[in-house]
């Protein structure tokens, strides 16, 4: 394992929720990342890790091997890949994403 994908390794399962992006929580520079994002605020999580792909090429290339999906942003949960935008938004309107995150949502 490269020493990149160590570094996300250490992050995906050292957090309980992790989300690769473009931007920051604060300042998505991407709609699917803030669609993410609000998501996550939606389901009652609001303390969670950010990782701004912009800032860092090698964790920007390097996050796609790991998780082997090719888009940005990309959800981590419990050390789990859960998927980017699309998947997020059908997990929540499933419940899936919400049974996921049981124990992390801070209500």
């Amino acid at each position: 394992m490269s020493d990149v994908q160590q570094r996300i390794h250490a992050t995906v399962t050292g957090n309980p929720v992790v989300l690769y992006m473009k931007g920051d929580a604060r300042f998505p520079q991407c709609g699917f990342s803030a669609t993410v994002v609000q998501v996550l605020k939606v389901c009652g999580v609001t303390d969670f890790v950010t990782v701004n792909v912009l800032a860092d090429e090698e964790i920007r290339n390097g996050v796609k091997e790991y998780a082997n999906w090719p888009t940005i942003p990309q959800l981590y949960i419990k050390g789990e890949f859960v998927g980017g935008c699309d998947i997020v938004k059908e997990m929540y309107q499933t419940g899936e994403l919400q049974q996921m995150l049981e124990g992390i949502a801070q209500v």
